[in-house]
């Protein structure tokens, strides 16, 4: 009588854990080896795995969502065209006076005077503001203490009172001389009240005025710059002019633009104040006009529309110039405006989502 021998199941070895790692030449349990070329590899292999997860051909190209954006963009979008229509059909605005004295001669000539003062003092500040940061920088007590208290002054007292100050000089000093001190030797001599006119006392108080800060956002500036830079060019034997002029001061732009266009932008606003002196420019016009015609309301908006117009082209002039100087700060130049624009259309138009949903397709 024959029997027939069945065969005991042997169990699968169970996985090595973890943290335990396989003997050296051996490769992993359950890892399957390379396919051969000309074949394919089994279905539920490891290769096959690596395969269909590394295949995106099927895969639709989904723009991400955003809805809170899209929500706040629109509550924006709904007061800005609120603020819009009101602006619009508020007949007290009275556009129509406004159009009418917006390009006025009287108003052109006072802008003219604005952007005048505004470019002799702002140069004149930046300048002298240049060379009192480097006294300030300097190794004497004295030019750092004469550069400091000169700082002091001017930012301590309001613009208003220097203007006053510096119109009244001929109270204080009938005449002004130039000559050797300490004795009676003259070059030059006038009277004060004819050497300080209108426009010598709104230039010295804007000027003056704007040198102290000027000081300051430059020598904040060039402290900026790391000092090792400035060792290891002077290891290197380069001359301090060459290391000022090529190592510090292109980086310390970086760092006084912005602050510095800041300062020029308020310069075209602070040369409203020269008013007090009776100097005929953009705001003095503008309060001269509105005085005889009663019209206020609409000969300020005047004056406010100018000033945006003034202050948008130097914005436009500080993004271009900061633009520049940040090609050592950054990898790659920010996008400007038109070309932003360019890249939304390019990626928000039906043209160009149709484009991307059949590249997806494929």
């Amino acid at each position: 009588m024959s029997s027939t021998a069945t065969p005991v199941a042997q169990s699968a070895p169970e996985p090595a854990s973890a943290g335990i790692e396989s003997a050296p030449g051996t490769a992993p349990v359950g890892a399957a080896g390379p396919v051969p070329a000309g074949e394919t590899a089994p279905a539920g292999s490891a290769s096959a795995g690596r395969k269909a997860a590394t295949d995106y051909a099927d895969y639709r190209l989904v723009p991400a969502r955003h809805p809170w954006r899209w929500v706040g963009t629109a509550v924006v979008a709904v007061g800005v065209a609120g603020i819009a229509w009101s602006l619009a059909t508020n007949p007290r605005w009275e556009w129509g006076v406004v159009a009418q004295w917006f390009t006025a001669q009287s108003i052109v000539n006072g802008l003219l005077e604005t952007l005048k003062l505004t470019a002799i003092s702002g140069a004149l500040g930046f300048i002298l503001g240049f060379i009192l940061a480097l006294m300030r920088l300097s190794a004497s007590p004295l030019l750092v203490s004469v550069s400091w208290t000169f700082s002091w002054i001017f930012r301590s007292t309001p613009l208003l009172v220097q203007m006053l100050l510096w119109y009244n000089l001929g109270y204080l000093y009938e005449k002004i001389s130039l000559g050797i001190p300490f004795t009676d030797v003259r070059f030059f001599e006038a009277q004060t009240t004819t050497l300080i006119s209108q426009f010598a006392a709104a230039v010295l108080g804007l000027t003056l005025n704007q040198a102290a800060y000027s000081a300051e956002i430059i020598r904040g500036g060039i402290l900026s710059v790391d000092q090792g830079q400035l060792e290891a060019a002077t290891a290197l034997g380069i001359p301090a002019w060459r290391r000022s002029t090529r190592i510090v001061l292109p980086q310390a732009m970086r760092a006084i633009l912005p602050t510095a266009f800041n300062e020029v932008i308020g310069l075209v606003k602070g040369t409203s104040i020269v008013y007090v002196l009776a100097y005929s420019e953009l705001f003095y016009t503008v309060q001269v006009i509105y005085n005889r015609t009663q019209q206020v309301l609409p000969l300020l908006l005047v004056a406010t529309l100018w000033y945006v117009v003034i202050t948008s082209v130097l914005s436009v002039f500080q993004y271009y110039i900061e633009r520049h100087y940040s090609k050592g700060a950054v990898r790659t130049l920010p996008l400007t405006p038109l070309q932003k624009a360019r890249k939304f259309l390019a990626i928000h138009t039906p043209a160009a989502r149709e484009s991307s949903q059949e590249r997806g397709t494929r």
